[in-house]
């Protein structure tokens, strides 16, 4: 029988929270993606709230047409991967947000970041993603695309995610090096560091590029892997330095002199000396326990609805996507948002539902292991765990399972060491907010859509101060929404507010035609996400820029007190 208990409190770390529904008042806007009653749910005590000022909309359904969004004077700059280019929009007025022009290079876009006296930086994947990417360097304050692009510099394979040092002085870009669809290659994965003139708002040359490795932990190499990285998987290159090709740099966080980078399938944050160029540490994440009080998870979708529970000796892998840093009392602190992410590429797949263990060539769930009476579909059985972590060896069955993802929010110190998780209160949020769409996809409309996979599916955060406070931002990428913590006591956050700018009577998906519905369904898939200091907002107050890739719709929120 299952030896779970079922939870339906909200409990978030070492504290427990009584939350509400908040009202909020209707927002007029010219955007029809901004719809008439976002769902919200706050604190009792809510020092914020969130309204949608106006949307942008590109009318392009799971393309992937706003991706990643960054703010500069009274423009957003909207990585449209989709066009293959950054899109900048003028937003000087929220609710009519429109787009002035397009900047384009060969291949992909990916990310962009602009430093504060308008040089900008866009990373393109080449055509042939396994191939070098590059770097656009762009003039923000250009009128039109003719006059905007400055350079560009080379970088290593699949350039993901690109960010500029606070001072200036270096634009650094994770080099995820994804292997090719087919798995017939597998580029190193790298991370590029590209010094700038911090004066001039000039393009750098390819003499200012360096490029930070992994050989050095490499069999033989000068330092140790921890053991618990996950290097796993074929080796479509042999013995030429397995682990550099395996380690797949995500996202990028920078701390002065020093970039923090998620190894999202790796599980483990790299840590990069910019002046040096070189990988000084890389640190392993372990693991969730999904058995501890607070941390539950609803592992299935057959389970009658809204079931969070705590399941004991089940771990999750906590694979950040996004990351950010920020310092409190001198002290910094690492927040990452705990996606999870498996492997599939060619015919190697990483995942498999627990109750296929022991089916087509995979090894069986171990018949003393406590998840041998779980197998049931209402249980665990549906429940994606990697193949590459639980094997026993010498019984050659599965005596530990380990979930993709963490499904919240950690925040860490930087030699690694956990020091918050927001344990299973993302869960309890939304299902306390929309309890009849609980853990639905993006695409479509449904009820525990992502329950046996990776629930809300928190991809990435923004992280911004107001009147004292420091807050961080976590968007949702498929039941959609943002969630707000206080993170100024980092050992101490605390849920804020919740809103999701989504009408989930419009399932797009279902739909005969799916643009003609897309606009009414609001926002879709949040991606990236940015937060605008009241300083250098147009309306005088801190908004939220989301980029979200199936509705592809850019969307502005307000944030007032309550």
């Amino acid at each position: 029988m299952p030896s779970y208990s079922t939870r339906r409190p909200a409990v978030f770390a070492a504290a427990t929270l009584t939350v509400c529904a908040l009202a909020l008042a209707p927002v007029t806007a010219a955007s029809a993606a901004v719809v008439a009653d976002p769902i919200t749910y706050s604190a009792d005590d809510a020092a914020l709230a969130l309204a949608p000022l106006g949307s942008f909309e590109t009318g392009v359904f799971d393309e992937s047409a706003a991706e990643i969004v960054t703010a500069y004077s009274d423009r957003l700059f909207v990585v449209n991967a989709q066009a293959g280019s950054v899109s900048v929009l003028d937003y000087a007025d929220p609710t009519a947000i429109t787009q002035e022009f397009e900047i384009a290079s060969e291949g992909v876009a990916n990310s962009v970041a602009v430093r504060a006296d308008g040089l900008g930086v866009i990373a393109f994947e080449a055509p042939v993603k396994t191939d070098p990417g590059h770097l656009v360097f762009f003039n923000a304050k250009a009128t039109d695309a003719s006059t905007a692009v400055l350079g560009e510099v080379t970088v290593g394979a699949l350039p993901d995610m690109v960010s500029i040092s606070a001072d200036g002085k270096y634009a650094v870009v994770a080099n995820e090096g994804e292997p090719a669809d087919d798995f017939s290659i597998d580029p190193e994965g790298s991370v590029s560091i590209v010094k700038l003139n911090p004066a001039k708002a000039w393009a750098p040359k390819q003499k200012d590029v360096r490029t930070a490795n992994f050989h050095a932990f490499e069999a033989g190499g000068s330092m140790t892997l921890p053991e618990d990285v996950r290097v796993f998987g074929p080796t479509p290159s042999g013995a030429d330095k397995p682990v550099s090709r395996n380690l797949e740099p995500e996202y990028v966080a920078i701390d002065g002199r020093t970039a923090y980078v998620a190894l999202q399938e790796a599980n483990a944050i790299a840590v990069i000396d910019l002046n040096r160029a070189l990988v000084t540490e890389i640190m392993p994440l372990g693991y969730k326990d999904f058995g501890a009080e607070g941390a539950g998870l609803d592992p299935s979708d057959r389970d009658g609805g809204v079931n969070i529970r705590t399941v004991p000796g089940l771990k999750g892998i906590y694979m950040p996507d996004g990351l950010h840093a920020y310092t409190v009392n001198r002290t910094t602190y690492l927040v990452s948002a705990n996606e999870g992410d498996a492997r599939e590429w060619g015919d190697y797949v990483e995942p498999a539902r627990v109750k296929d263990l022991g089916d087509d060539g995979l090894a069986p769930v171990c018949a003393d292991s406590p998840f041998a009476a779980l197998t049931g579909d209402a249980d665990l059985g549906r429940l994606n765990v990697t193949i590459a972590n639980g094997f026993n060896a010498d019984k050659g069955c599965y005596d530990e399972l380990y979930a993709f993802g963490g499904r919240s929010f950690s925040i860490w110190s930087t030699d690694g060491e956990r020091v918050f998780d927001s344990g299973d209160a993302f869960e309890q949020i939304t299902a306390a907010a929309a309890p009849e769409f609980f853990n639905s996809n993006h695409t479509e409309s449904n009820l525990e859509g992502r329950s046996e996979d990776k629930g809300p599916e928190p991809e990435s955060l923004t992280i911004g101060a107001i009147d004292g406070r420091t807050y961080a931002f976590i968007g949702f990428e498929r039941v959609g929404g943002i969630a707000v913590f206080d993170i100024t006591d980092p050992t101490a956050s605390a849920f804020v507010t919740y809103i999701n700018n989504r009408d989930f009577s419009v399932s797009v998906e279902d739909a005969d035609e799916p643009e003609s519905v897309l606009s009414a369904a609001g926002d879709l898939g949040p991606e990236g996400l940015t937060f605008i200091p009241a300083a250098t907002s147009p309306t005088g107050e801190p908004l939220l820029a989301v980029a979200n890739e199936v509705s592809g719709t850019t969307t502005l929120f307000s944030i007032t007190a309550p």
